[in-house]
């Protein structure tokens, strides 16, 4: 299963909000420095993905499809995309084992963005998950998103995660959400199936998105583990057995995730000393994530103090 936000032809869910964006775009309102925020793993850079499409394929044989909310996987565009070579569109993410976004890949975005546009058109940068921004790169981000060359639009994408506020105070912010059934509606369209048939009930809560969802799923059908039949607690310390969080960023905030969601399936606000210990290791894995601290050690004071205890 290609969970890559670049591929998916479909756009399940956030109709209002790409119908509107573009409407901004046809009347010349569209801002050109945009923060989508929210919860990680409900469409965010997949909406962004068919936003850019629409932009650069107006024009082109195989257009976006508006009606169904489709991309035409024949557009011209959009296979220049996937191939990395689309002169007028621009990526960041954290790159594998890297623990932020470097400031050389900001550098070299900036130099991109000052040479000329063959073809007039407009020029979209997408930066995926900028709470990875280090200081370094937000600095090196900011003059540019203060000064813009023309006909360059920005799309910044934040997983609801605390941003320095002066890269904050340079962007028009929306937020976006799903609600828990439309996050349930949304995964079982893209599997054609019942997810609730394929992971253990303990796995899944009301917090759930359709990206952590299939993200668990397709992580577990690469490494040959039964959801259906392991349970919380065990996958958890199979995961931190095993230490591939340590090079995954994904496996990484799963895990996390995971922990979150244990406690949310065991607290009670009778059990005074969970409930103390569910807020100390919230806090200290929030800590984690904000300010890339070490992981191992929170994960085996969190063996120790809970599933052993």
């Amino acid at each position: 299963m290609n969970l890559n936000p670049a591929n998916q032809l479909s756009l399940y869910g956030h109709h209002y909000e790409f119908s509107n964006f573009i409407r901004l775009y046809e009347n010349n309102k569209l801002p050109n420095k945009i923060l989508i925020s929210g919860e990680k793993g409900i469409g965010k850079t997949t909406l962004a993905y068919h936003i850019i499409n629409q932009i650069l394929s107006f024009d082109e044989d195989y257009a976006y499809d508006s009606d169904n909310f489709r991309i035409n996987p024949d557009n011209k565009s959009f296979k220049l995309i996937l191939n990395k070579t689309n002169p007028n569109f621009f990526s960041i993410d954290i790159e594998d084992e890297k623990k932020s976004i470097d400031i050389n890949q900001i550098r070299k975005l900036i130099l991109k963005l000052n040479t000329s546009s063959f073809n007039k058109k407009p020029r979209l940068v997408l930066i995926d998950n900028i709470e990875y921004l280090n200081i370094n790169s937000v600095n090196a981000l900011l003059k540019t998103l203060e000064e813009p060359n023309n006909n360059i639009y920005f799309i910044l994408i934040n997983n609801n995660k605390k941003i320095l506020p002066t890269l904050k105070s340079r962007c028009l912010n929306y937020n976006i959400h799903l609600t828990s059934n439309q996050s349930f509606e949304i995964t079982k369209k893209i599997l054609g199936t019942n997810f609730v048939d394929l992971i253990n009930n303990e796995m899944i809560n009301n917090y759930s998105t359709p990206g952590s969802i299939l993200s668990l799923l397709n992580f577990a059908n690469e490494n040959n583990f039964d959801l259906k039949e392991i349970n919380l607690k065990e996958f958890i310390k199979k995961l931190m057995i095993e230490k591939k969080y340590k090079k995954d960023q994904f496996i990484r905030d799963l895990l996390f995730s995971l922990i979150e969601i244990y406690f949310r399936n065991n607290i009670s606000v009778k059990n005074i000393r969970l409930l103390t210990i569910r807020n100390y290791f919230i806090k200290k894995i929030k800590n984690t994530r904000i300010f890339n601290l070490d992981d191992e050690t929170l994960l085996m004071e969190f063996e120790d103090r809970v599933l052993n205890g």
